[in-house]
């Protein structure tokens, strides 16, 4: 995962770091998410200055619901004029509704079922199928690698996907935290900030 910290204060040419567009798109669910508005604001403030931080800035396409990051310089007069920009691919779009990317599901299900395998491998096949679990539904639901899931993902998966969807057995209900935990360390990644495991049995 990318380090969130890693900053250029705006001067790369580069695309947006992955941890920053997942950051992105957390604290923008959050402000649609928010009862208050006091809070909604807060949430699209910190987002708007961790995305300045990088250079870019977001807009948002009302007709297809997406957030499109946009470097700054490409901005004139609160407009993105993307007709003069050669190179747009620096721009990152942010679907907020419905799954992720439909292309991408095969590329997605081939590195989320590697994991697994792994899991199951190294920890047995309880943690294994609780592992496939955590990837049928960030596969099915939001077309994402298993180690890009956000906290609030994981605690949908843990809370309503897990107990309803995966039919688990008692032995896999007792350690679904650790296999979670498994699953980011097979994948060489750390549980986003917030994620809230308990302390299940081994």
């Amino acid at each position: 995962m990318a380090d969130i910290d890693s900053r250029d204060n705006g001067q790369s040419s580069e695309e947006l770091p992955e941890a920053v567009v997942d950051e992105a798109e957390r604290l923008t669910r959050l402000a649609r998410r928010a009862t208050d508005d006091d809070e909604a604001a807060l949430y699209r403030r910190e987002r708007d200055r961790l995305l300045e931080e990088y250079g870019f800035a977001p807009r948002f396409r009302e007709d297809d619901d997406t957030l499109v990051c946009y470097p700054s310089e490409w901005i004139e007069d609160g407009t993105a004029r993307i007709d003069r920009i050669e190179e747009t691919d620096r721009a990152s779009e942010i679907p907020l509704s419905g799954p992720g990317d439909p292309d991408r599901y095969d590329e997605v299900e081939t590195h989320n079922a590697e994991i697994v395998e792994a899991v199951a491998d190294q920890y047995g096949p309880v943690h294994g199928a609780n592992a496939r679990a955590f990837a049928d539904f960030m596969g099915d639901h939001y077309v994402k690698q298993v180690e890009r899931a956000t906290a609030d993902e994981i605690a949908e998966f843990k809370t309503e996907y897990f107990p309803r969807n995966a039919w688990p057995s008692d032995e896999q209900r007792d350690r679904i935290a650790q296999s979670l935990a498994y699953v980011f360390e097979v994948a060489d990644a750390s549980l986003p900030p917030g994620t809230q495991l308990s302390g299940e049995s081994k």
